[in-house]
C-alpha cells in the first residue's frame, strides 16, 4: 500500500526480509524466524532489493512522533508497535514482547487509522493508545520507538522475481548460520516440561500464525522462481508449523512434540535444496 500500484505481493516483501529461513529461541520465547534476524533491518533490505528508497524516522517524544505521522506524505509504515497494547485486538492489554507493524492511513480528531495485516482493515485507536503501543520496545532485538518509513519512491526497476532470486543466497546465509534445529529441539524439550501462560500465549495469539504464514509465503515464492524442490519443503515446513495450533490451545503436548520432532530437520533440508538448485550462501 505505501508503494501504491506498482509495489510488490506482500507476501514477497515478507520473504525479502528473511524472515521465513530459521528458527530460534530468544527472551524465553520461541520464534518462527532466524537467529540474528531484525525485522527494521530486514525491511530496509527488501525495500533495496525492490529498487526503492523512503526517509525513515524515530525517536523523540510521543507529540513530536505523532506531528511527524500527521505530516508525513502519503501513507506511513509503522513499527514495531508492541502487539499485545493494540487494544483493538480481542483480549489484548498486556506487553507480550511481540512486534507488529501497520499503515497509518490518517491521523484526524485524535483517532489514529490505519491498516492491521493481523486481519483488521480500517482499524482505528485513540491517539494516545496508539501510541503507548508504539512506545513501547521492549523485543529481543534493539529497537526505537516511534520508528516509521514514508515517502516511499522508486530509484531502479526492479521485478520481484529478480529481487526474489538476488535474496536466496542471504536466505542460505540464515538458514546456515541459526542452527535452527537444534533450536526446535530445544524447544520440544520445553514444551514437555510445560510451557509458561505467557509462552503459551505468545504462541498461540502470534508466534505460530506468524510462523506458517511466512513459510507459506516462501512456499510460493520459491514456486514462482521454479524452485520446485525447496518449495516443497517450506510447504512442509508451513504445513507441520500450522498443525501447531490446536494442540497448543488444547494443552496436548504430545503431538506438539511430534510435529516440532518432523520440524527440525526441514531447515538443513531447505537449505540443501537450494544448495541444489544451484543457490550461492553469501
Amino acid at each position: 500500500m505505501v508503494m501504491g500500484e506498482d509495489a510488490a505481493a506482500p507476501s514477497a516483501i515478507e520473504v525479502l526480509t528473511g524472515s521465513p529461513f530459521g528458527f530460534h529461541l530468544g527472551g524465553g520465547l520461541a520464534w518462527f524466524d532466524p537467529l540474528g534476524w531484525d525485522p527494521d533491518q530486514g525491511l530496509d533490505t527488501a525495500i533495496d532489493l525492490l529498487g526503492w528508497t523512503c526517509e525513515r524516522a524515530s525517536g523523540g517524544s510521543a507529540a513530536e512522533a505523532v506531528e511527524r505521522l500527521r505530516t508525513a506524505d502519503g501513507p506511513v509504515f509503522v513499527g514495531p508497535v508492541e502487539f499485545g497494547l493494540l487494544l483493538h485486538h480481542p483480549g489484548s492489554g498486556q506487553v507480550l514482547d511481540s512486534d507488529h507493524f501497520a499503515v497509518v492511513t490518517a491521523v484526524a480528531d485524535g483517532v489514529v487509522h490505519f491498516h492491521d495485516p493481523h486481519g483488521f482493515p480500517y482499524a482505528t485507536l485513540p491517539v494516545d493508545e496508539f501510541v503507548t503501543a508504539w512506545e513501547s520496545v521492549t523485543f529481543e532485538y534493539p529497537a526505537e520507538p516511534f520508528t516509521m518509513r514514508s515517502g516511499f519512491r522508486r530509484v531502479r526497476e526492479v521485478a520481484a522475481t529478480d529481487a526474489l532470486r538476488a535474496s536466496l543466497p542471504g536466505a542460505r546465509r540464515l538458514l546456515d548460520g541459526g542452527n535452527a534445529g537444534t533450536a526446535v529441539a530445544r524447544f520440544a524439550e520445553l514444551v514437555a516440561a510445560g510451557l509458561t501462560p505467557r509462552h503459551e500465549a505468545h504462541l498461540v495469539h502470534f508466534a505460530v500464525r506468524v510462523g506458517a504464514r511466512r513459510l507459506a509465503d516462501a512456499a510460493a515464492c520459491l514456486a514462482r522462481l521454479d524452485l520446485a524442490a525447496a518449495a516443497a519443503v517450506a510447504e512442509r515446513q508451513a504445513r507441520l508449523v500450522g498443525g501447531l495450533q490446536y494442540p497448543l490451545v488444547r494443552g496436548h503436548r504430545e503431538p506438539v512434540s511430534e510435529l516440532l520432532a518432523r520440524i527440525a530437520p526441514t531447515f538443513e533440508e531447505l537449505d540443501a535444496a537450494l544448495a541444489a538448485a544451484g543457490v550461492p550462501r553469501l
